[in-house]
């Protein structure tokens, strides 16, 4: 008998995998983790059914969260990832040797034993010598904290039930608290093609635009997200995503990647005009 799982996009729209085998299924004390093997996406993760990353695909998004605000900074030491306990955010940026500190704070102890289990290669950024794991609530570890990040990178999954918290006006205007002079913050934005997420995508774009001096939105496309296509957003004190990118000292550090290129880190900002408008509306509104 043929497996299916299915990631329920809208109440009309789905996207279906054929499985190989079920790996895991547990509730933890927050979400139901589940792990799926397929045939064309290998190995992928959901959190209360939805898609989380694949082997095939989690590339994508651990590439554009953290190569884009690197190559902008040009002093990254101290870095935050809130969420992140599968480990690809800090495997990514294990490859930068001036970072001295990378903070990943997971609530969920289970996801991040599955992703040790299940997905070996990627949780191995967890296992480097300058991460430091913390299992706990990211909105409170956050509270409190004032200028000590370069970087805060928000890997948490979409903004409803438990990581409700972490799209919130309290949570962005933590965030700029925690952030030195000069720092960045990356965050997922969502996908605004569905009519249900669009409003999210703009509530959100209002209250981190309220926050940061700099508010930008970029672009990759991840299959496994809904409908493909993803948004991120990049908030800074003070560096420009595009005026103060360095493509040349970027390319200089021969990082290995499969998506990220410096070509492709002008093109993201690019978007679409229904997206722009999306945005401008959210900025006349704050």
């Amino acid at each position: 008998m043929e497996m299916w799982f299915s990631d329920i996009h809208t109440p009309n729209i789905k996207l279906s995998i054929r499985v190989k085998k079920q790996l895991f299924s547990e509730k933890s004390d927050i979400q139901q983790v589940d792990v799926f093997d397929s045939e064309d996406l290998g190995r992928f993760i959901s959190l209360d059914g939805e898609i989380v990353f694949s082997e095939k695909d989690e590339f994508i998004y651990d590439e554009m969260v953290t190569h884009v605000p690197m190559a902008v900074h040009p002093h990254v030491k101290n870095v935050l990832v809130i969420g992140g306990g599968d480990g690809g955010v800090a495997k990514e940026l294990c490859r930068y040797p001036e970072i001295r500190q990378i903070d990943v704070v997971e609530e969920d102890e289970m996801f991040v034993y599955v992703s040790k289990k299940f997905f070996p290669e990627t949780a191995a950024g967890l296992e480097d010598k300058r991460v430091n794991l913390y299992l706990q609530d990211g909105l409170k570890f956050i509270r409190g904290k004032e200028g000590e990040y370069d970087l805060i990178i928000n890997d948490s999954t979409d903004p409803f039930g438990p990581t409700e918290g972490l799209f919130t006006k309290e949570f962005y205007g933590s965030c700029y608290k925690a952030l030195k002079d000069t720092g960045i913050m990356v965050y997922q934005h969502g996908s605004p093609f569905y009519a249900e997420d669009e409003d999210e995508c703009r509530k959100m774009h209002q209250k981190v635009y309220s926050c940061f001096p700099v508010s930008k939105v970029y672009q990759a496309h991840i299959p496994t997200c809904s409908s493909g296509y993803w948004l991120f957003g990049f908030a800074s004190k003070k560096y420009h995503p595009l005026r103060d990118f360095n493509a040349t000292k970027w390319k200089q550090r021969n990082i290995p990647t499969r998506y990220y290129t410096t070509n492709l880190h002008k093109g993201a900002f690019m978007l679409p005009k229904y997206v722009e408008e999306i945005l401008l509306a959210a900025e006349k509104d704050k």
